[in-house]
């Protein structure tokens, strides 16, 4: 297969990637790299998808005929546990890993086929797709984490999103309730903190991470994986499951899903509301310093709506 085929002009990646000095380099490799390991794994590649921001993943089959996926990855630190989480989760709610290489990023994992992700099954009610998640979510969590592990901790990683909200909030100024973000900010430093037990936290359990498969249902894919608290995961799978704040009673439907999804998951409601707090006003402030504060504030209103809900 050509380069053209491989390497699409308007592959949002490539799009991405260029906007900083770190990503054009990485780009300019990124070629002789699907090369390499084309060669050196024996892989058939057919032209990449087209989705991601800092990944390149491409359909692969393996020289004895298995389907796959070849996965290159912008090296950041969100992205540097993905492979040892694999290895840990072995296949229990997660897709496989076949091969890694962690020297360039790369990965050769298990392909999910259908493939269709939990967000666009549109056939099945909302919330039994929040119990699909849940009880995913659940099988992820209940894997041991190995002394001696190598993933970053979800309470170092909290702590300097802490400071930098802070710190957003005292420069930019952009309007928001200040009890609300000092609330989120401390919410941030101390839910870690008071953590009962550690777990291998998927990272981004959003639905579009959660795909059709034929080994099993549902797999979850593309973790950016931390060991912590495992109430951080929770609430993308909330929000963006048939998005609950374009409801006529947004506080309603998201009371009635953190009770469903507390239950099966075996978490207190409140500490899972106190995590969904914390994690929208870091959102809101992020917004902010991308010039977005209307939309940062549309953010913290949801942010309100969740601390109400927790009483706090």
């Amino acid at each position: 297969m050509n380069d053209d085929l491989l390497f699409p002009p308007d592959l949002p990646v490539l799009e991405q990637m260029r906007i900083h000095a770190s990503g054009r380099a990485w780009l300019a490799e990124l070629p002789a790299l699907v090369a390499k390991y084309r060669e050196e794994w024996s892989l058939r590649l057919d032209p990449p998808f087209h989705g991601g921001s800092c990944s390149w993943v491409a359909p692969a089959r393996t020289e004895d005929g298995t389907h796959a996926v070849f996965k290159v990855t912008w090296p950041h630190p969100e992205a540097a546990g993905e492979a040892e989480a694999l290895r840990i989760w072995d296949g229990r709610g997660a897709v496989r890993l076949l091969r890694h290489d962690p020297g360039h990023s790369a990965l050769l994992i298990e392909r999910c086929e259908p493939g269709t992700e939990l967000g666009d099954a549109e056939h099945l009610p909302a919330e039994e797709r929040l119990l699909i998640g849940a009880e995913l979510l659940r099988e992820l969590w209940s894997a041991d984490l190995p002394a001696g592990h190598g993933l970053a901790r979800v309470a170092d990683v909290c702590a300097e999103w802490a400071d930098v909200v802070e710190e957003r909030m005292a420069r930019l100024r952009p309007g928001y309730d200040p009890g609300l973000v000092s609330l989120g900010a401390r919410l941030l430093r101390e839910l870690p903190a008071s953590a009962t037990r550690e777990v291998v936290v998927h990272g981004d359990f959003n639905p579009g991470n959660l795909l059709a498969a034929e080994r099993r249902p549902w797999l979850a894919i593309d973790a950016k994986p931390m060991a912590g608290d495992p109430g951080y995961d929770l609430y993308p799978l909330i929000e963006q499951v048939d998005d609950p704040y374009e409801h006529d009673d947004p506080k309603r439907v998201v009371a009635d899903r953190f009770t469903l999804v507390a239950d099966v998951l075996g978490e207190d409601r409140g500490r899972l509301l106190a995590w969904a707090v914390a994690r929208r006003v870091e959102t809101a402030l992020w917004a902010a310093d991308l010039g977005d504060g209307e939309g940062g504030g549309e953010v913290m209103g949801e942010a309100r709506l969740l601390a109400d809900l927790a009483g706090l």
